[in-house]
């Protein structure tokens, strides 16, 4: 048990930093109500779990090859200047006023949270920390410590995507369509800017090799 709470306390730090993830959370979290940001997060944490089983299930050395991180920056770049142009040009559509009814799929939400999620900073991370979490359990006979490490990680980035979220659902009961408008250009931006550092790590990458 100290063990799990000591990971979820790390799940917390690791979410606390703004990622493409919260952004993307926060803007559906505003357009379209808690649900909607909490389908996104629900998205990015599909993502977390399978990379958690292959990890488990000893794909930690083909996940960290160049030739499979190299083209997922690229990827991730593509996915990410996609959602955020979305955002941009239709900044206006899909707002939902508290007290209105949602018009707009929890699945579109989640679909988009899996495409931020798909990004090469999510595997590195994944296959960095938790690889040496894996080598270390195994090499001590505890394997299942592995389990119980990832399912605190899990649960406190899980606890910071319902707080996010509870304080973005409190504040668009205070904010007009025209404040969120501007908030989602804002969020599309960002997302583009993440895309932005995404090519760069791409580039570098690639150099290596030149």
């Amino acid at each position: 048990m100290s063990l799990y709470v000591a990971y979820v306390l790390v799940g917390l730090a690791i979410a606390m930093p703004v990622g493409a993830i919260t952004v993307e959370m926060t803007k559906q979290g505003l357009k379209n109500g808690f649900m909607h940001g909490w389908a996104v997060g629900l998205g990015g944490m599909t993502i977390d779990v399978v990379l958690v089983f292959a990890l488990y299930m000893g794909l930690a050395s083909i996940l960290a090859m160049p030739i499979i991180q190299i083209p997922m920056w690229l990827i991730g770049a593509g996915f990410l200047l996609f959602l955020g142009y979305d955002s941009i040009k239709n900044a206006d559509h899909d707002i939902t006023l508290a007290g209105e009814k949602v018009t707009k799929s929890f699945f579109a939400s989640y679909f988009n949270g899996l495409l931020v999620a798909v990004s090469p900073g999510n595997l590195v991370f994944w296959v960095n920390v938790f690889g040496v979490v894996l080598a270390k359990s195994y090499g001590q006979g505890q394997p299942t410590s592995f389990l119980i490490i990832a399912a605190g990680v899990l649960s406190g980035i899980l606890l910071h995507d319902i707080g996010l979220l509870a304080i973005v659902s409190v504040t668009r009961k205070a904010m007009n369509r025209k404040m969120i408008q501007i908030l989602t250009v804002i969020a599309g931006l960002l997302l583009i800017g993440f895309a932005g550092y995404f090519i760069y790590e791409f580039i570098q990458a690639v150099k290596v090799y030149i």
